[in-house]
């Protein structure tokens, strides 16, 4: 797959959700919450300002970010899931 977001978009792919509780009840799966945390998989160039410069992104490709629950917009390629969303709509990147 190659893909290129475009200005300050990015492409994440949703991390997976937890498969059973701290107390080992299994969660079925349309009881699980979608996850807000991925790994950004593609990144754009960045926003460009009225002059013409681009405004450098502050997450890069392999970071795991947090993201609103509702941000971004779905989209299957080569039959994965993934969001498009915008640099904006991520609230913080996880550090190891």
């Amino acid at each position: 797959m190659k893909i290129r977001p475009l200005n300050d978009r990015i492409l994440v792919k949703r991390l997976e959700g937890e498969e059973k509780t701290a107390g080992g009840i299994i969660i079925p799966d349309s009881a699980k919450e979608k996850p807000a945390e991925g790994e950004v998989v593609a990144v754009g160039p960045g926003k460009q300002k009225e002059t013409g410069e681009r405004v450098a992104m502050d997450v890069a490709v392999g970071d795991r970010v947090l993201f609103s629950k509702y941000g971004g917009t779905e989209v299957k390629l080569d039959g994965e899931d993934f969001l498009i969303m915008r640099e904006d709509d991520i609230l913080g990147v996880v550090q190891a």
